[in-house]
């Protein structure tokens, strides 16, 4: 194992989001999605954690094949209830001083968030960490 310099590892610790923040920050958030990514979502799901902010997107299914109504034994009425109910895990954004965010992207292969180095280091806007997040929505 290559021992990084300090500078050079994923951020871990943050500073708490307190409850007067949260909402400021949620509204930044959604008026981001909502100009930058309409239509892509049905809607947002943010929570607050010590100093984590979880985003996770909700999104209309597209229309089943037939054969997969089959094969899951539903009808299309019960697939798209079931696929409503469904996130899209966006990203785990870790609040920093200032507007200082390090961001770990949901990884579907691991189920779980890998921080991500970004542009020249571990730290983001608000905005631009969600960005890396709504990848998932593009597709």
């Amino acid at each position: 194992m290559v021992n990084l310099p300090r500078s050079n590892k994923p951020p871990a610790g943050g500073v708490k989001i307190t409850a007067s923040e949260q909402e400021f920050i949620r509204q930044r958030i959604l008026t981001h999605a909502n100009l930058n990514y309409a239509g892509k979502f049905t809607r947002l799901d943010i929570r607050f954690r010590g100093p984590l902010v979880t985003i996770d997107a909700y999104r209309e299914p597209q229309p089943p094949y037939p054969e997969l109504l089959v094969f899951r034994g539903e009808t299309s009425e019960q697939f798209y209830e079931k696929m409503r109910k469904l996130p899209t895990h966006l990203c785990r954004l870790r609040h920093f001083r200032g507007d200082r965010w390090a961001v770990a992207f949901y990884r579907y292969s691991t189920e779980s968030y890998t921080p991500c180095m970004v542009g020249d280091g571990w730290f983001v806007t608000l905005e631009a960490g969600f960005d890396i997040g709504a990848v998932y929505l593009e597709s």
